[in-house]
Parts: structure tokens; C-alpha cells; sequence
């Protein structure tokens, strides 16, 4: 699986990227990320890629064409070791590739939604916009579909970038280890606890629930089952 993703400030995904289990699945090469910064695409002396926007408003827009050019580009690689004989365009990327298209008022994401992105694509192409948004002439160029995180807004795509490659890398066979890590594919409670079953702070005692000490693994799972409710 490879996210290629669109965006002006590639420096914000690099902490992120750089540890725990993101960071092992990119050293274990069970993913790859890359990144396509419009402004390297622009024809501006300066790499000024924003505009104010026709019809007035505040705020600026990101040009259509450094943005086009730059997903143009990630269609290219994508094309890549994708089987004999395989193309791409900037119209037709091969099917094995999905544009998403990062708005406050796309479709919903979810663990299903990112379930089916890793089974069906081996690449992904992310565009996070920044500012007032990005000229919305780019979807007249490629196919794409418009995803949300959430119902709010936020100042740049690139956080709604990296929920879409965390949880879409948990889908990819061998990025968590064991597929009963996946807590979306099994009972999982809200609430866990580990050793020491008892502690005490100010005074007071803190248990561990009985029935986890049990041993009756159906009642655990009765528990896990309430505890989901």
C-alpha cells in the first residue's frame, strides 16, 4: 500500500510518521508515503500558488493547475510495478488506485470505509487543501471522492491526511502483527485494565473487575459485550 499525498506542508506528517507502529510498517515496507508539494509545481518565480477568489470573500485559494500537475504526478508513480502492460493517465489512473479529496462536507469516513480502501486499492492518493480550499476544477480533471473525518473544520487537510493513513494502514496485512489486533473485528471493551489488580491513591483502593480475574472466558466476553452498549 502506497499514500501518496498531496499537500504544502510535508514537514507536519514527519513526527507522526516517525513512530510506533507507522514508523515499523514504513521500515517493514508494509506502506510507503509520499509526498507531492503543489508549489514544486508551480510556474510562479516565487512558488506562489494561492489566489483571492473569484466572487470575493476572505481568505485565498490554491490554484488549480500546481495541484493538478502534482496528482498528475502521484498517478505516474502509482502506475508503477502495477503489472504488465499497466498505465495511467491523468483521467484514467489505474483502478487499482483511489483519489480522495479531503472536505468538511464529503462522505463520512469510517473503520468500513478504510477496510474496503485497503482490500480494493494498492494506492492511495490524499489532498489535503489548506486555506480557503483549492480550486474546484481539479475534479473536473480526475476522479475523485470527497471524504470528511468529522463534522467540523479544521485549518489544513494534513491531520485529516494522517487519520486516513493510520487507520487505513491497520487494514494492511502484517502492519499490526496479528489480526486480533484489530479491535474493530473482535468484542473489545471501551474499558481495559493490567497489573497490579489493586492500587491505592488518597487513601482509596482502585480493583480490577472480578469477572476479568475469572478465568471464565464466555463471562468475559458477556462483560466485553455489555461494557460495548
Amino acid at each position: 500500500m502506497t499514500f501518496h499525498i498531496i499537500t504544502l506542508f510535508e514537514d507536519a506528517f514527519s513526527s507522526y510518521l516517525g513512530e510506533s507502529i507507522i514508523k515499523r510498517a514504513i521500515e517493514d515496507k508494509k506502506i510507503r508515503i509520499k509526498f507531492y508539494n503543489p508549489r514544486d509545481f508551480s510556474d510562479d518565480k516565487w512558488r506562489r500558488i494561492d489566489q483571492k477568489p473569484y466572487g470575493g470573500g476572505p481568505g485565498m485559494v490554491i490554484q488549480a493547475l500546481p495541484v493538478v500537475k502534482a496528482i498528475a504526478k502521484a498517478i505516474s508513480k502509482s502506475s508503477t510495478g502495477s503489472g504488465a502492460g499497466a498505465s495511467a493517465s491523468a483521467k484514467n489512473p489505474t483502478k487499482s488506485t483511489k483519489i480522495i479529496f479531503l472536505s468538511p462536507s464529503g462522505k463520512q469516513f469510517t473503520n468500513e470505509y478504510a477496510k474496503i480502501s485497503a482490500k480494493k486499492y494498492k494506492n492511495i492518493i490524499i489532498i489535503s487543501g489548506r486555506y480557503e480550499g483549492i480550486d474546484a476544477r481539479i475534479k473536473k480533471i480526475f476522479k475523485m471522492e470527497d471524504v470528511s473525518v468529522g463534522p467540523f473544520v479544521l485549518t489544513g487537510g494534513e491531520l485529516p491526511a494522517m487519520i486516513l493513513i493510520d487507520c487505513i494502514a491497520r487494514q494492511v496485512k502484517g502492519v499490526l502483527g496479528s489480526a486480533q489486533s484489530l479491535e474493530e473485528s473482535r468484542i473489545a471493551s471501551p474499558d481495559v485494565y493490567t497489573r497490579p489488580e489493586v492500587f491505592t491513591f488518597k487513601n482509596k483502593k482502585y480493583r480490577v473487575p472480578k469477572i476479568l480475574l475469572s478465568g471464565n472466558h464466555a463471562k468475559i466476553e458477556e462483560w466485553r459485550k455489555g461494557r460495548k452498549k
